[in-house]
């Protein structure tokens, strides 16, 4: 069996299983099943035999024999699993750890047998097959900072090169929250919710927002706190993001991992260290109450916004009208013949 693994992390923390790697797949034997899915080989060995049975996968294609040293110190055959077969597995266990591992599986691992990511320690310091985390991340960070994106855009895509970084995750969104409530707290003083509620005014252009997609302001931008920051407060978020694509280059040329929880220190030290104010709470106005409110003032907007489109609309249309009748006056008064004269 090939050395090459990746590590998996239950989310409970109880389990990492090293998964093998071989033919751009993983494998793990009946005993590796039964730790991960929190069930015994004999229950492992009936699913299997269910799924070959039913014609739901071929064994001779998800099944291959491999030499493993056990606890005695002597190498045996044993039989391992691809990756298709321990999802299959996962969906009839029907616990949490299932669900975790399918998740994890179908929005990760795919990108982690490609590039190399989340691999061992071994690996790490002695890359197979060409294929280098830290240059892969590298290369990553500084796409990131040479692109035209404005700096959420590009405050989501350099966290999210975290070594844990799982986007299907509940802890990744928290994750994203509270580090825009940090950086914007840092550069306004309010948080992401504050801030759209002091600023959304339905009595103003455009609701207050100085950025928006499309031709006019939809529901969805008046609820994104970045499209009411000034320029010279975009400028200070620029600032910030510079600073943290500085640290994560630096690290990755160092050869250090970083986390979601590292992100976090490292935002709260950084600011500390520019003099910025660093949020150490939840703030004054959660996201859905914040929501609510949102809700009824672009009501008031879109329904002011439509009556004034109506009222131009009426303007245009006699503006029209009478821009009309003036050139039919006009074409009719240089069509009429003179007189003759008299005589």
């Amino acid at each position: 069996m090939s050395d090459t693994v990746i590590l998996y992390n239950t989310e409970d923390g109880g389990t990492q299983l090293r998964l093998k790697v071989q033919d751009g797949t993983v494998w793990l034997s009946q005993a590796e099943l039964a730790e991960l899915f929190q069930t015994t080989k004999q229950n492992v060995s009936l699913h299997l035999k269910t799924i070959f049975r039913d014609a739901e996968l071929a064994e001779a294609s998800v099944v291959k024999d491999y030499l493993t040293t056990a606890a005695d110190g002597k190498a045996y055959q044993t039989k391992h699993y691809r990756l298709e077969a321990i999802l299959a597995v996962g969906y009839r266990v029907r616990s949490p750890r299932g669900s975790q591992f399918r998740r994890w599986a179908t929005h990760v691992l795919q990108d982690y047998l490609i590039k190399g990511f989340a691999i061992d320690d071994a690996r790490l310091k002695e890359p197979a097959a060409g294929l280098d985390y830290f240059d892969e991340l590298l290369e990553r960070i500084r796409e990131i900072r040479a692109s035209e994106k404005r700096f959420y855009q590009k405050v989501r895509e350099l966290f999210a090169t975290a070594v844990d970084y799982d986007k299907t995750s509940e802890t990744a969104r928290r994750f994203f929250q509270a580090i825009q409530n940090k950086m914007l707290w840092a550069v306004t003083g309010q948080t992401a919710a504050e801030l759209i509620l002091n600023r959304a005014d339905p009595a103003k252009p455009n609701m207050g927002l100085n950025a928006w997609s499309g031709t006019k302001v939809r529901k969805i931008d008046v609820a994104t706190a970045k499209n009411y920051l000034a320029d010279a407060e975009m400028r200070d978020l620029d600032r910030l993001v510079s600073a943290f694509l500085d640290l994560a280059e630096d690290r990755a040329e160092r050869r250090q991992q970083t986390t979601m929880a590292d992100w976090i220190g490292f935002a709260d030290q950084y600011l500390k260290l520019a003099e910025r104010a660093v949020l150490t709470h939840a703030g004054s106005v959660s996201h859905e109450n914040m929501l609510k409110v949102i809700d009824q003032r672009y009501a008031t907007f879109d329904a002011a916004r439509k009556a004034s489109d109506k009222r131009a609309a009426e303007v245009e249309y006699e503006q029209d009208v009478e821009s009309e009748l003036r050139a039919l006056e006009s074409a009719a008064s240089r069509s009429r013949k003179p007189l003759p004269p008299n005589g």
